[in-house]
């Protein structure tokens, strides 16, 4: 699968290393080329510095031949804008955005973009866990609680 990923802060770089271990072609892309320093040293994909929203960075990233963008600035506004190039310009099958506001989350989920709240779904989280319900964390690196 070859994903592009816009933005290498803490969690672009930890999807961006995951993908690139499990054999998927990944390209990520940061405005600024210091946040590349968060990958792996084997980090086996392409790095490149630029604006997620230009349509040029985007063609370097290869997006006319992904099957998936990742929007994970810290900007949701940033976020959305890139996605929704993605999707309607380049017509890309998956693109999936974080965004930190549940109130925005909602709204672009009217739009049809597939959202990704970290806000609520950290909420949740914690909810379930001061309850004492169990869950099962997406990456096995994640712990919430005391360490056994």
């Amino acid at each position: 699968m070859r994903v592009i990923i816009m933005g290498c802060g803490r969690m672009g770089a930890l999807l961006a290393n995951n993908l690139s271990r499990a054999g998927h072609t990944v390209v990520i892309i940061d405005k600024n080329a210091d946040s590349f320093r968060r990958l792996e040293p084997g980090f086996a994909g392409q790095k490149i510095t630029g604006l997620g929203m230009n349509d040029e960075v985007l063609l370097r990233a290869g997006i006319d031949n992904a099957d998936a963008f990742v929007a994970v600035t810290n900007g949701d506004n940033t976020n959305v804008m890139a996605a929704q190039i993605a999707q309607r310009i380049f017509k890309v099958p998956r693109v999936i955005v974080r965004v930190y506001d549940p109130i925005r989350a909602e709204a672009y989920a009217q739009l049809g973009i597939d959202t990704y709240c970290s806000t609520t779904l950290g909420a949740n989280l914690l909810f379930n866990y001061a309850l004492e319900r169990p869950f099962e964390p997406v990456d096995p690196h994640v712990r919430i609680g005391k360490r056994q």
